[in-house]
């Protein structure tokens, strides 16, 4: 009696009570309901991300111009578009390129896009490939107009007889979107077109590139401080003039302000600049030192007979040119003197220390 009792309880253990069947049969309803929810917000997360409107920073429409370098990861090149605002997130960008396949397959080379695009629009424009074929072209601080000429002409096709004619005498054809060029001499661009490198659009015209670097020379005008510049009496035309002059005479970083407080200070004093850079501008050729018969020419330019800055800037400066014409150091330097080969110079306050400066220009160039 005791042995059948025993075995009749061994049978109830393993067998669950009806309350603990529900209960197990309850967790797996929540847990299958749990995973179709999980999924199902997975699934409306892909959907939003497939066809999600562009970017929401109320920035849609304007131009914007982006370069997928050779080796850029999808990720890089988010990253790009997001920083121009093209598009809204990297991370939703990212996910959509890998949901779609497109990841690996994004096209190097220039785009022209513009902000508040969709992913979806982004992706297919970098897959495609671009439509337009650009070239890079660098304009150096300091070249003058002919260089510039000659540079697009090599490398983007443009004729350099159509761009100096605007150029040198075309500044009324840009005066109502840059006012400012309403007051340069003769009509000349020289001064206003900014040095740095370019994407050209193949086919582009004379106009339009120098409609581009006259925009350019806008926006690294508005980083000087012109208040200064202001207060010596100093016309905008002029602060430009300066700067190429600096841009010009100085071969290091750390000296343009120097030259610049020279060249304030002569003006100060209504002596004379006598600075060789403005005679080579209007003589044909390169010319290491100029001759005594140089420094007679009859011309605008010519510093050693006319005081005062030249009518006009003899180069196109850069942005640290400019910002020592507005700024120069606080010195009571006259005079300096090309001393070093590696194009440095020697500056003076008074006559004396700028002969013993020439007399050691003379040694060091035997000239």
């Amino acid at each position: 009696m005791h042995v059948a009792n025993r075995g009749v309880m061994r049978e109830m253990a393993r067998t669950p009570h009806p309350s603990s069947r529900a209960r197990i049969l309850s967790v797996l309803k929540i847990t299958a309901l749990a995973i179709v929810g999980v999924v199902m917000v997975l699934l409306m997360l892909a959907a939003w991300l497939l066809f999600a409107p562009g970017s929401g920073d109320g920035s849609v429409g304007t131009p914007v111009q982006i370069e997928v370098e050779s080796g850029a990861t999808t990720a890089q090149i988010a990253n790009t578009l997001s920083a121009a605002r093209v598009i809204a997130s990297v991370n939703a960008f990212r996910l959509r390129a890998r949901l779609t396949g497109a990841d690996g397959k994004l096209r190097t080379g220039v785009y022209d896009l513009s902000t508040g695009m969709s992913d979806r629009e982004v992706l297919a424009a970098l897959q495609a490939g671009p439509k337009t074929r650009y070239v890079s072209v660098t304009i150096p601080e300091g070249f003058v107009l002919a260089q510039i000429a000659e540079r697009l002409e090599e490398q983007a096709g443009i004729p350099a007889d159509e761009f100096l004619v605007l150029a040198r005498g075309g500044a009324d054809e840009f005066v109502a979107a840059h006012p400012y060029l309403s007051d340069v001499y003769d009509g000349s661009l020289e001064g206003y077109l900014f040095p740095k490198t370019y994407r050209v659009r193949a086919g582009s015209s004379a106009t339009e590139v120098i409609e581009m670097m006259l925009r350019q020379f806008d926006t690294e005008i508005a980083a000087v401080d012109t208040a200064e510049a202001t207060r010596r009496g100093l016309s905008f035309n002029g602060l430009v003039v300066l700067a190429s002059m600096i841009e010009r005479e100085s071969k290091l970083d750390e000296e343009r302000p120097l030259v610049s407080s020279v060249i304030h200070n002569r003006l100060a004093k209504n002596k004379l600049l006598e600075i060789d850079a403005t005679i080579e501008y209007v003589l044909p050729g390169n010319r290491f030192r100029l001759r005594n018969r140089d420094l007679r020419i009859d011309s605008p330019y010519n510093t050693y007979r006319r005081k005062g800055l030249p009518p006009g800037p003899i180069s196109n400066p850069g942005l640290a040119s400019l910002k020592t014409a507005a700024t120069p150091a606080d010195t009571k330097y006259l005079y300096y003197v090309l001393t070093g080969k590696d194009g440095s110079h020697t500056f003076a306050e008074t006559e004396a220390e700028f002969l013993i400066a020439k007399k050691k220009s003379k040694e060091v160039f035997g000239r």
